[in-house]
């Protein structure tokens, strides 16, 4: 008589992990309001009852996928600044740091979702802004409150630009854009020396 075969127990934090991963590579695909249990489930190769074993409610799903793609975007934030450290915070080492990033179509689109999504449910507006919040965080100290604005807000616009056309500017025409945008650090100088005068 050959003994059962124990059966393998099945890791409840793994296929969470998979859940929100298939759920935020749909997103990606077909919007955060084209999700349903049905689609995760069959992306994620698990039985329709377990979407709805770990996220009671498909908003509680969304929700935790579209703070998975906010990761993905840190990451590549991350990535843009360790190349701004490594190298310097030109404008020509930056526009190569952004030309990368946006050449990343899974992020472009990650970052679009995001914005949709906010633009739905004010409140997830916190995970849509953590790109162009991080962004003014990393370059402020090198180019100035008013020109890490603008280069943050320009940046929205090229992702814009780079979904709509399925290609990035080009890294002469970031340059140049950034190189404009970093003189206002200048004027954010001349500011605050006026200011200190008065």
């Amino acid at each position: 008589m050959t003994e059962a075969t124990p059966r393998r127990r099945r890791d409840p934090e793994e296929r969470r992990r998979t859940i929100i991963e298939a759920a935020a590579a749909l997103i990606t695909e077909v919007g955060s309001e084209g999700l349903t249990h049905r689609l995760v489930a069959k992306r994620a190769g698990v039985p329709l009852g377990s979407t709805t074993q770990y996220f009671a409610t498909l908003d509680d799903l969304r929700e935790a996928a579209l703070a998975r793609l906010a990761d993905d975007i840190d990451s590549g934030l991350a990535e843009v600044a360790e190349t701004l450290d490594e190298h310097g915070p030109s404008a020509v080492v930056f526009a190569q740091a952004l030309h990368d990033y946006m050449s990343d179509e899974r992020l472009m689109r990650a970052d679009l979702a995001l914005v949709s999504a906010a633009v739905i449910d004010p409140s997830l507006r916190p995970l849509a802004i953590r790109w162009p919040d991080g962004l003014v965080e990393i370059l402020e100290p090198h180019v100035g409150h008013t020109a890490a604005r603008a280069i943050a807000a320009y940046t929205d616009g090229v992702a814009m630009h780079a979904l709509l056309y399925g290609t990035p500017l080009s890294i002469d025409d970031l340059t140049a854009t950034l190189t404009a945008l970093t003189a206002l650090s200048a004027a954010d100088t001349s500011t605050d020396q006026n200011r200190s005068r008065r």
